[in-house]
């Protein structure tokens, strides 16, 4: 590696391009735990340099970026869509990429890239399932066209005898030819990849706003403990919008804001019932004996309506709130309870309150 610092001396540009990223990435990889300042210089340093660089040197960066614990997003997502001849090693062996980004890339990409994935020591359940559905099945051409079917070229320039032979085959199509059930049964696996694609798993979120663990926890702890104010910061982080967005919608005393925000957000349906129901503790009545009012409020939201309404406040959020033009006091929590100060500019001075005081007498 040393020798490859010493070649930027050399007047080679292209060369200088190549050790340029090598001596980047090593100095990346050579970061234990690199601060957010590091990853985005990083990022923002990487693409044009790698756009730049001769194959092999891509090659090698991408070999020493897969052993990297941490990797920024955007660079993970561009390696990752590189030819597979150049992102194979990342695909399978990078500890960065996440299960939304693989299932990402295996979609997008192809068959090669999905095969690339599959060769990862550890997959989960949903990205085994996403694999599983895509079914990259390659059927021969000759399965597909029969004999019969070739070009007249290729047929003109075969000889007599392979002529016969060619014609043996076609003369006896019930032996080449799927049978009736395999036919179906190819129709009814076609049927089901469409079906997949136009109606989405409800457990499949991918490119959606959504509630990590750590945030969803945040949000049923601060609401059994009825703390609305950490609950409306937990709330307007998740949907990177002002404070005035998420207490709006906490204002509503019917729940059904909330319940849509949460039923957007994909929340578990135990768990934004038990949340509508200390929040808001009239949902907690029981209608039919077994079933609360927050269970029928979120049975009659749909998901798809909920994210659509949840953009709509988002947009008109961002017209209302432009470049962080809300203030802290915006972001400042307001007890029920709070008395009224008045400051000491607007406090009547010595002479003034002696002037009252004889006005009074």
């Amino acid at each position: 590696m040393n020798d490859q610092f010493r070649e930027l001396e050399k007047p080679l540009a292209s060369r200088k391009r190549d050790v340029v990223l090598m001596a980047m990435v090593t100095s990346f990889e050579s970061l234990r735990h690199p601060m957010k300042s590091e990853l985005r210089q990083f990022a923002e340093l990487f693409t044009p340099l790698f756009q730049a660089s001769s194959d092999e040197a891509r090659r090698q960066a991408v070999a020493a970026l897969s052993q990297c614990d941490y990797v920024p997003p955007a660079v993970a997502l561009f390696v990752a869509s590189q030819p597979i001849a150049i992102a194979a090693p990342f695909l399978a062996s990078s500890p960065c990429l996440t299960d939304d980004l693989l299932i990402m890339i295996a979609r997008s990409q192809g068959e090669a890239h999905a095969r690339a994935i599959v060769r990862r020591e550890a997959l989960s359940p949903g990205v085994i399932d996403a694999l599983v559905g895509l079914r990259h099945v390659k059927q021969r051409p000759d399965a597909v066209t029969g004999p019969a079917d070739r070009p007249k070229a290729q047929s003109a320039s075969l000889s007599p005898s392979a002529d016969a032979q060619a014609q043996a085959p076609a003369s006896r199509p019930d032996a080449a030819a799927p049978s009736r059930s395999e036919r179906e049964e190819l129709l009814r696996q076609q049927i089901k990849q469409l079906s997949g694609h136009l109606n989405r798993p409800g457990h499949d979120r991918l490119g959606l706003r959504s509630l990590t663990p750590m945030q969803e926890a945040l949000l049923v702890r601060f609401a059994r403990t009825r703390e609305s104010s950490h609950f409306a910061s937990t709330l307007c982080d998740v949907l990177t919008s002002s404070r005035w967005l998420a207490e709006r919608i906490m204002l509503d005393i019917s729940g059904r804001q909330l319940g849509a925000t949460l039923t957007g957000l994909g929340m578990n349906g135990l768990d934004a019932a038990y949340v509508l129901t200390r929040l808001y503790p009239h949902l907690a009545q029981n209608e039919t004996g077994t079933t609360t009012r927050a269970d029928m409020l979120l049975a009659s939201l749909d998901a798809a309506e909920c994210e659509d309404r949840i953009e709509a406040w988002l947009r008109a959020d961002s017209y209302t709130y432009r470049d962080g033009e809300e203030t802290e006091a915006d972001h400042r929590p307001v007890a029920a309870n709070a008395i009224p100060t008045i400051s000491s500019a607007g406090r009547p001075r010595p002479r003034e309150r002696a002037g009252l005081r004889s006005r009074g007498r």
